[in-house]
């Protein structure tokens, strides 16, 4: 409408002007209702032609959309594993902090479960002092067959000596019998060590790795204890949550359910995302200057600024399927996805996460033209680009005024 008033003042305003003054052409008698669309027809046609130029230049440099919200991401609270609901510890839309307990299962099976490893801990502890008396009695069979064994030897090195003195005192077969015990001492003393060193090892090895496999299993069943207990893991309000005791929760099949973060990026308090034509990819610039009005806060216009703009159109996403993928179910052009963030610190304080806003993104040339890389038609022309901006943002702020009565008297 402002580009029809405004292209009409220097186009069926100067031809009407023409026909009066210079043609001698008035209102009310050439000039009429039925003969202006002929009367006028250069006006009206250059009206129609610089407006379809304006309205597409504004919307290509300065596009708007009312694809916008700022979205959110929610949790769905529910267990790791199924049980059911012993004990409810929140309400339903309460606020809660992250580490809050939120509801616990029943856990009688967990509970056996650690009894039945702390029992085998302590057994565990009970093998090691049966293994130290062990490692006594096989120190003390060393000592002895080493006792053995010396006796054994000292006798045997006394009668070889005697025997190798040429006295008859001592026969060969008894020198050869005081060999053969001396090498069954020996024998028996090896084992004796050997009995000492496997009572060392189930002491240094068998027992602290059973032990720490013990407490390990402890430990899980411990952990399977306060898995029955669910947490908030987030700072966040409490939706949909009507759990009561008794209910049933499955991580598959039904959730406690949602928690809404109520701070941070995934909280929809922080930034705006809003889809614009493709035909503005060229335009929107990470930086580039927005505005929206949005349902949740009317009248009110919220300066904005580009922080991202998707390098993908979402349409155009495909995954590997058991059919071949027809581009005619693709018809429908997707839209270029921008994130925008407030120019302001608490721009968006008041905003309700979700709510239907109206974004336009205004382009602006001011250094491009300040380089001196321009001709003067170019620079003309795109100080015109940046000048039409104003008209995209008087009709923002119309539809601000309007949003309500449109939403409240005219939507039925």
């Amino acid at each position: 409408m402002f580009e029809v008033f405004l292209c009409s003042l220097i186009t069926i305003l100067p031809d009407y002007l023409f026909r009066k003054y210079r043609q001698g052409k008035t209102w009310g008698k050439e000039i009429t209702f039925f003969t202006m669309w002929y009367e006028l027809r250069w006006g009206i046609s250059a009206c129609v032609i610089l407006t379809i130029s304006l309205v597409t230049l504004i919307f290509y440099y300065h596009p708007s959309t009312s694809n916008a919200t700022p979205m959110f991401r929610t949790v769905s609270i529910m267990p790791e594993r199924g049980g059911r609901v012993q004990y409810v510890f929140v309400e339903n839309h309460q606020k809660v902090k992250a580490g809050t307990a939120l509801f616990s299962m029943y856990d009688e099976s967990q509970v056996a479960a650690i009894d039945k490893a702390d029992a085998k801990v302590k057994q565990v502890e009970a093998e090691f002092s049966t293994a130290n008396a062990q490692l006594v009695i096989a120190m003390s069979n060393v000592e002895q067959a080493n006792s053995s064994y010396m006796r054994a030897k000292n006798e045997y090195d006394r009668k070889k000596k005697l025997s190798l003195k040429g006295i008859n005192i001592i026969s060969a077969s008894e020198v050869q019998k005081m060999a053969d015990t001396v090498a069954i001492n020996k024998a028996g003393l090896s084992a004796a060590k050997a009995n000492q060193a496997s009572a060392q090892a189930v002491i240094d090895i068998v027992l602290p790795a059973k032990r720490a496999s013990a407490l390990k299993e402890l430990d899980s069943f411990i952990v399977d204890k306060a898995k029955r207990t669910v947490y908030a893991h987030i700072d966040g309000e409490l939706q949909q949550f009507a759990l009561q005791p008794g209910d049933f929760v499955n991580p598959m099949i039904r959730a406690a359910g949602i928690l809404v973060p109520t701070s941070g990026a995934a909280s929809g308090k922080e930034a705006v995302q809003a889809g614009f034509n493709q035909l503005s990819a060229n335009v929107i610039k990470v930086g580039t200057f927005a505005e929206i009005t949005c349902l949740s806060k009317p009248f009110i216009i919220i300066p904005m600024k580009v922080a991202s703009v998707q390098s993908v159109i979402a349409t155009g996403q495909i995954r590997a399927v058991e059919t071949l993928l027809d581009i005619q179910e693709r018809a429908r052009p997707g839209t270029l996805t921008v994130k925008l963030v407030p120019l302001y610190e608490g721009g968006l304080d008041g905003v309700i996460p979700g709510t239907k806003c109206i974004a336009n993104v205004y382009s602006y040339h001011d250094e491009l033209i300040n380089s001196g890389t321009l001709s003067t038609i170019e620079s003309v022309y795109f100080h015109m680009v940046d000048a039409v901006g104003v008209v995209h943002a008087m009709i923002l702020r119309i539809q601000a005024l309007l949003l309500p009565v449109k939403g409240l008297v005219f939507s039925g």
